[in-house]
């Protein structure tokens, strides 16, 4: 069997002693690397495909926050972790409102950046599993049999067989047919789970607390 490929970590920052230090920090925890001088180069090289990125605030040519502004821009879903000097912490709250995973000052304790790393990391492999699992639930959902789709959502608004059997002009058995046949599609173990998975394609609108 391969081994698995370890997490690959974005390294961004102006200092190259500061870089080569944090590359290998994350190498001996078993984490994959890749340095950048500058904003550009990082974001010329596809953000995507890192699994978390460490940001410095201040560097010549696009700042950190610029950075963050264009990845938001692409709809980037990589977790930013900022290092940022004393004096760059009201930038970094700022960076946190945006959508930043954390901030580190500057000189940081190296367990203190390991934990905040693999807890970004963490974070990013949930995010995308449930990303996955919606894609999945968007497909099984995209083939179902138009009157399939109806009644699903007319279910989930709370509609009856029979108001949904008045409604299409169909019996409410034929409803009861296409509603048990779409839950089984779906994956739908009871109506009240067939809801849940309508609310969280966005089908319908929340359910109230």
């Amino acid at each position: 069997m391969t081994e698995p490929t370890p997490p690959c970590i974005a390294v961004v920052d102006d200092d190259e002693a500061l870089r080569d230090s944090l590359a290998w920090l994350l190498d001996s925890v078993g984490l994959a690397t890749r340095a950048f001088a500058d904003g550009e180069a990082f974001l010329a090289a596809n953000p995507d495909a890192f699994d978390a990125v460490l940001l410095d605030v201040r560097m010549p040519g696009l700042s950190g926050l610029q950075v963050q502004q264009r990845l938001n821009e692409r709809g980037t879903t990589v977790p930013v972790i900022f290092m940022t000097g004393h004096g760059d912490v009201p930038m970094a709250v700022a960076a946190l409102k945006s959508g930043a995973f954390d901030f580190i000052e500057k000189p940081f304790n190296h367990q203190q950046l390991i934990d905040a790393v693999q807890q970004a990391l963490a974070e990013h492999q949930h995010q995308r599993a449930i990303r996955e699992r919606l894609d999945a639930l968007r497909e099984r959902y995209d083939a179902l049999r138009p009157k399939e789709r109806e009644i699903v959502v007319l279910v989930a608004e709370g509609l009856t067989s029979r108001e949904i059997a008045a409604r299409l002009d169909v019996s409410a058995k034929t409803v009861e047919v296409y509603r048990l046949r779409a839950m089984k599609e779906l994956g739908a173990g009871s109506l009240a789970e067939l809801v849940r998975l309508c609310v969280a394609l966005g089908l319908v609108g929340s359910l109230p607390e």
